[in-house]
């Protein structure tokens, strides 16, 4: 069911068995399983997961290569209401812990927006990162080329890449580092830095031994026509060239709302066992948010393992079947 500020407050009483926080590929795929063993889910999405503004999903085994993000995520969504889980749009805001249940505080409205408390016995973190984008005066310039051929991930793109001059947008001298690994998949490397930080003599070097340009120069704008980036042009008026584009700016983690609990991280990711679960035993974290490798297809299986593990949790408590532990963990 489709929550809203006109209906939410017939679901004011109701404590969930589980609240997804994060409507991206993982969090439905959670949704899904969920709902699938019989169990009421609410999934809190606040909208544009890092996979809705990626134009194609190139590896994804079994769909069309050139299929949107958007397009996976409108049809998990349809997939997961038409097995009557409940969907709010929303913030969330904070997380308590009650001790049997967690109440989740939401903000639901840009404009003349409530605060309503949901409850539910379990949570899954699939909220997921936000990546950084080069900051330029006209950022709308960004989002033009980000997700056609201005990518944030060498992992699902670095192939995309494949001996094209290609611009490698950093933030830091440490993510100068994805310079080496994207030499996997070109040689034809531009390190620009957008005059954030001074690069230190020893990497300057390194850059140079290899045959890579660094540009510090700020950027005044990306070039380019329907959608397809063919190069910057810096504020000195000096144009570079380029067929392809890699953002390695940094991310934020948005995790913020489990700030009331001390949950074990590793570089600010939240460390889970092989089925999500978190330090905390009623939270799970899924997807980006989680130490592993940030891919859509492994967000999907992250759910499928998490929603059939709180599953055995909840049969376990319920006293059926006691040797629980032991059915397979096939996925299908």
């Amino acid at each position: 069911m489709q929550l809203s500020k006109n209906n939410l407050q017939e679901k004011s009483d109701r404590v969930y068995d589980v609240i997804v926080i994060g409507g991206g590929a993982g969090g439905l795929s959670a949704g899904v399983y969920l709902q699938r063993y019989n169990l009421s889910t609410l999934i809190v999405d606040k909208g544009k997961a890092r996979s809705f503004w990626m134009q194609e999903l190139h590896n994804y085994l079994g769909l069309p290569p050139d299929l949107p993000g958007k397009e996976l995520l409108k049809r998990g969504k349809e997939h997961f209401l038409s097995l009557d889980g409940d969907w709010l749009n929303g913030y969330v805001e904070e997380v308590v812990d009650e001790g049997e249940t967690f109440a989740v505080q939401v903000k639901v409205g840009r404009q003349n927006s409530i605060d309503p408390v949901l409850r539910s016995k379990y949570l899954i973190a699939a909220s997921g990162i936000i990546d950084n984008l080069i900051p330029l005066e006209d950022m709308l310039n960004v989002y033009e080329y980000a997700g056609y051929n201005l990518h944030v991930c060498l992992v699902c793109d670095g192939y995309e890449m494949t001996d094209k001059q290609a611009g490698l947008f950093v933030g830091s001298e440490a993510s100068i580092e994805t310079a080496f690994a994207l030499s996997w998949f070109t040689p034809k490397i531009t390190v620009f830095t957008h005059g954030l930080f001074e690069v230190s003599e020893s990497m300057s070097s390194r850059l140079k031994e290899l045959g890579y340009r660094l540009v510090e120069t700020p950027i005044k704008q990306f070039l380019g026509k329907n959608h397809q980036m063919t190069g910057v042009e810096m504020v000195d008026g000096s144009v570079v060239e380029l067929e392809t584009g890699l953002l390695a700016m940094g991310s934020r983690y948005h995790h913020t709302y489990l700030s009331n609990f001390n949950l074990e991280k590793e570089r600010n990711y939240l460390v889970t066992d092989k089925t999500g679960r978190t330090s905390h035993p009623r939270i799970f974290a899924i997807g980006d948010l989680k130490v592993g490798l940030n891919q859509v297809a492994i967000a999907v299986g992250d759910g499928a393992l998490a929603g059939t593990q709180i599953w055995r949790d909840l049969r376990r408590v319920k006293g059926a079947i006691q040797n629980l532990d032991n059915l397979p963990v096939s996925v299908s």
